[in-house]
């Protein structure tokens, strides 16, 4: 079974059969969308659960009382948190194996995705909130020259020949690049200013696991819309009847 729209407060618990991985997600949070890409990378079988994250289920924050999504449940399991969810799913289901297995090669993904998470990830939301915020945007500049430069060493993906989670945690923001670009010009994606960056997008963008689950830019700019008038309606953009 997988839902559409979201479920909101009041909304009855969907029955969950026994043995089947159920994901509550929301349909264009990017946290979550790290897992789906995990999730189709390997080839998972599973069912989704939209929520509302403005007017959350109560049986929702049951299972994680910080309300967010990712959350993940099979047979009374429950993990959240989209990359301990990423890890998890990594290591229950080693078809497809995202994670390096030299410690090395982990940490280095690790201090990576460290930088990522605090420089690049709430900068670019400071920059659709306030355009003017100008330490945000050099901030947020020098985050993404600094991706442009790790492939220089790491080659076509971040995980270097082949596409690893650390390339599936980095790319859902990405996608959503053009909602920066559009109001921050001097970080258009493009061949000329971030030549390598550029070429990891066009490499991910050939993946059968981010071509199922993409939403294109326009659709991206209908939900954020929405979003940052703080509209419950945004969880369900484009599902209007």
């Amino acid at each position: 079974m997988t839902t559409a729209k979201a479920y909101i407060k009041g909304s009855a618990f969907p029955p969950l059969s026994e043995g089947t991985l159920r994901l509550y997600s929301m349909r264009l949070c990017p946290f979550a969308q790290r897992v789906r890409l995990v999730l189709a990378h390997k080839q998972i079988n599973y069912e989704t659960i939209n929520i509302n994250l403005k007017e959350k289920p109560e049986w929702f924050l049951e299972r994680n009382p910080s309300g967010s999504v990712p959350v993940l449940e099979k047979d009374g399991k429950i993990v959240y948190e989209s990359v301990i969810v990423c890890q998890y799913l990594d290591d229950v289901y080693p078809q497809n194996r995202l994670t390096p297995s030299d410690p090395y090669q982990r940490a280095q993904d690790a201090i990576l995705l460290d930088y990522y998470s605090n420089k690049y990830i709430p900068n670019f939301y400071k920059i659709l909130r306030d355009q003017k915020d100008e330490e945000a945007k050099d901030t947020f500049k020098k985050a993404v020259q600094k991706l442009d430069e790790e492939l220089k060493a790491r080659g076509k993906y971040f995980g270097g020949s082949q596409v690893a989670m650390i390339d599936f945690l980095i790319w859902p923001w990405i996608e959503r690049f053009s909602l920066v670009a559009a109001v921050f010009p001097e970080v258009v994606l493009s061949k000329s200013n971030f030549p390598r960056l550029f070429a990891w997008k066009q490499n991910m963008m050939s993946l059968p696991a981010v071509k199922g689950i993409a939403f294109d830019a326009e659709f991206h700019q209908m939900f954020f819309q929405k979003w940052l008038e703080g509209s419950a309606e945004a969880y369900d953009v484009g599902l209007e009847e």
